[in-house]
């Protein structure tokens, strides 16, 4: 353990000095980074990350697969999404954005209007309890805007992107709309500001929660049982939250929203246990497209989905919908869902001023 204690910390004196100071200087940012050595830190864990991801996640993907696919390659670009964001976008945003805005006292405790460790000084002496409660608030915060992104559609319209993947991963966490996880960061950093948590904390609370998501995205079939399932997110459990729309039972999809702990499933009646492991993806052929798009084709697509709903009325109406030709959303409970999915066409646009109906496969629906 010493051993491997002095190679951790000879290994992030070596990044610090000859690659994270050398970089920040030639780009001048170096008044903005107090401690190189803590983004070292970040891009060790980082690596340990994704070696985990390619050295454990994906052979369990290989010999107990949930679903076995002949051709895995509109999987290749979640990759490529986990590493933009883990090696480019996250460290960014921690450093370079939140770093400035969270400051600190001399001892170490975080600034924030409701500072945990200002309320019970006991805490800032058990570390382990802290961050746990910090990981606790964290995942609820989590849970709300999760919710959110599922509920509003012009945020779904973002969000949906994640969703569309038909081959769900050990690498889908982080296929994502870069808005959307702006959005998220925003929040996610300001409930960390009210509460206190210091810079290295948060980045500890996003890593790691960022890799039990990575297998909770994992194409495995991993359960934890029937008491631990209920204490920790499995692979089993998030996959049902990703299965496509079932038409015959409409709203069975809207479940397990939780990211960490099922608690918060449980506890707003949202957990669903014990269904047969489902497809995953989505039905809604505007939405499936991003299968056969690269990173800049689905970032550009999601944003007009996001754009259509969000100029229009029913973008901001809480309720599941799907989108037409011109982007713009429309509440299932007026689609034929089967028909929808079937065709692989998208719904067709109302006439302007005209008609309040929407023509799909043959059939009119009401709008």
């Amino acid at each position: 353990m010493h051993d491997f204690s002095l190679l951790w910390s000879n290994a992030l004196s070596w990044l610090s000095a000859h690659a994270i100071a050398p970089s920040l200087a030639a780009l001048h940012l170096s008044a903005y980074v107090k401690n190189p050595r803590e983004i070292a830190q970040y891009f060790l864990i980082t690596a340990v990350q994704v070696a985990i991801i390619a050295l454990v996640l994906r052979p369990m993907e290989g010999l107990w697969p949930v679903e076995r696919w002949d051709n895995r390659r509109i999987t290749v670009i979640d990759r490529s999404y986990t590493l933009i964001k883990l090696f480019g976008v996250l460290p960014l945003f921690t450093y370079l954005v939140m770093t400035p805005l969270f400051g600190g006292d001399d001892d170490g405790v975080a600034a924030g209007v409701f500072s945990l460790q200002g309320w019970i000084p006991w805490l800032g002496h058990h570390p382990v309890l802290l961050f746990l409660v910090y990981y606790a608030v964290y995942d609820l915060a989590y849970y709300g805007i999760h919710r959110l992104q599922h509920c509003i559609p012009w945020w779904w319209g973002l969000h949906s992107m994640h969703h569309s993947q038909r081959q769900l991963s050990c690498w889908s966490n982080d296929r994502d709309h870069y808005l959307d996880d702006l959005l998220e960061a925003l929040i996610i950093a300001g409930v960390s500001l009210l509460i206190g948590v210091s810079p290295t904390d948060y980045a500890l609370l996003v890593l790691s929660g960022e890799l039990l998501q990575n297998l909770g995205h994992t194409n495995v079939r991993l359960r934890f049982g029937p008491v631990f399932e209920k204490v920790l997110v499995d692979p089993y459990y998030h996959r049902l939250h990703h299965m496509r729309v079932d038409p015959d039972r409409p709203t069975l999809h809207a479940c397990n929203y939780a990211f960490i702990f099922p608690l918060w499933d449980i506890v707003f009646g949202t957990a669903l246990f014990g269904e047969a492991a489902r497809p995953t993806g989505v039905g809604d052929p505007m939405v499936d497209a991003d299968n056969q798009r690269g990173i800049v084709g689905q970032q550009l697509h999601t944003l007009r989905r996001f754009w259509g709903a969000f100029r229009c009325r029913a973008g901001w109406r809480p309720g599941d919908v799907a989108f037409d030709e011109n982007y713009r959303p429309v509440p299932v409970d007026e689609i034929d869902l089967n028909s929808l999915e079937s065709s692989r066409v998208p719904l067709a646009a109302a006439e302007p001023k005209t008609s309040t109906r929407f023509t799909h496969s043959g059939q009119t629906h009401r709008a």
